[in-house]
């Protein structure tokens, strides 16, 4: 066995430069699969973190411009939702609607407490808004039925709009009340929101807000869970059927998609995680074929390596050594070299992307109203990256074994003649 290493250790040493391109090509080969699978995991996890702080079972709502004539109608009118699609989102859509509510604002406002002020917009809305928005609250309770029922005039701001408001004061603000274009609120809860970047608006009952402000009977938008509907058909079908009674109500064709916008959350998810397999599978698909360009590498200079030593095999199987030991020593030299530049590849793989996670791993977009994840973990199970390198073994195993075998079916009388 010494003697297997010696000779190993000697051939690479005589060809210094060919070893080090070939493991450099192997090296490269696993780095790049395990940084290119820690970015797409980096882009993964941050699209599923976004994606679970608000419910996916959830729709939204808005009323758009029609683009087609409609019983009489000419396209180009704008659809204004009100009470009345409310009330028949809950009524029509019992059997596949869990609980229905609907928001609408105010243009900005300014709310005081003592010397302090903001200038924001006052969000009226229903206590399901927590379940759709990542709103969660920190201080206090959220708006409820009975705000609803009976228009109590309460806020919820945001924990940011707390800190302006009560912060020099170092007051608890749940219970003060604050004076909001001349009504006095008493505000009841803080919350955060993960997704905005700057003091969000402040949150209050939508029936004191559409009653107070005279709003009529309008909405900005309607938001509702569903239950029962766990494939796309199933939703694009209960979209159809929401479309005809809604459009029932505002004399637009069913059929135009202009004139009423739906959110569906859950087949958004469903086309981003279809996206996000056909991303997972092209790092796959570059990953594999940069590892084979280290195999081939590998499989190249063992062909190079036979062919010089043709002369040495000669000699070897004419003073009788047998074809095993000149089969076993080239494919323990492919191995060598496999597993060495390989196990180097796959630490400085994993070093790379234990550097993008911490330099990159909670990277997120601010466009001024809001931010959002854009890259978040991006790490690679060790499992995987041993389960590549020890592909990679054996793959460059198989690599020497071709080379192998042709050098074992050399007839001594020809190798002696090699030059």
């Amino acid at each position: 066995m010494i003697d297997i290493w010696q000779e190993i250790y000697g051939s690479i040493k005589r060809n210094k430069l060919r070893t080090f391109l070939t493991g450099f090509a192997v090296a490269w080969g696993i780095f790049m699969l395990i940084v290119l699978l820690g970015a797409g995991n980096g882009l993964i996890h941050a699209f599923e973190e976004n994606s679970s702080q608000r419910a996916l079972n959830s729709i939204r709502v808005f009323g758009g411009w029609t683009t087609k004539p409609y019983d009489g109608l000419k396209e180009g009118r704008y659809i204004q939702m009100d009470n009345r699609d409310l009330e028949d989102t809950e009524s029509f859509f019992t059997d596949r609607v869990d609980e229905a509510g609907a928001t609408l604002s105010q243009a900005a406002t300014d709310i005081s407490y003592g010397s302090e002020y903001v200038n924001l917009s006052l969000e009226g809305v229903y206590p399901n808004c927590t379940e759709v928005e990542p709103i969660r609250v920190c201080n206090g309770r959220f708006i409820n039925q009975t705000d609803i029922r009976e228009r109590r005039k309460v806020m919820v701001i945001h924990e940011k709009t707390a800190e302006v408001l009560f912060g020099k004061a170092h007051t608890d603000p749940i219970g003060k009340f604050v004076n909001a274009g001349g009504v006095a609120y008493q505000v009841v809860g803080v919350y955060r929101d993960e997704g905005n970047s700057q003091p969000s608006n402040v949150i209050i009952p939508f029936s004191t807000l559409q009653t107070i402000y005279n709003k009529g009977n309008y909405l900005n938008s309607i938001i509702f869970t569903t239950k029962g509907l766990e494939t796309v058909e199933e939703n694009e079908r209960f979209e159809q059927d929401y479309r005809t009674v809604i459009g029932a109500n505002h004399r637009f064709d069913p059929t135009d998609e202009g004139a009423l916008w739906l959110w569906n959350r859950f087949t958004s998810y469903m086309q981003a995680m279809g996206a996000m397999g056909i991303l997972r599978t092209a790092i796959w698909v570059v990953g594999i074929f940069t590892l084979l360009s280290g195999i081939v590498g590998v499989s190249n200079i063992m062909l190079i390596t036979v062919r010089e030593r043709t002369h040495e095999f000669g000699i070897r199987k004419a003073l009788g050594a047998k074809p095993r030991s000149i089969l076993w020593l080239i494919i323990v030299e492919s191995v060598v070299i496999t597993t060495a530049f390989g196990y180097i590849g796959m630490v400085a793989g994993i070093g790379a992307t234990e550097w993008m996670n911490a330099a990159f791993g909670s990277q997120t977009m601010d466009a001024g109203m809001f931010e959002t994840k854009m890259f978040s973990n991006p790490t690679v199970d060790i499992g995987i990256a041993i389960q590549a390198t020890v592909t990679l073994i054996v793959a460059g195993t198989l690599a020497g074994l071709f080379p192998a075998r042709k050098a074992v079916r050399i007839r001594p009388i020809e190798a002696l003649r090699a030059d």
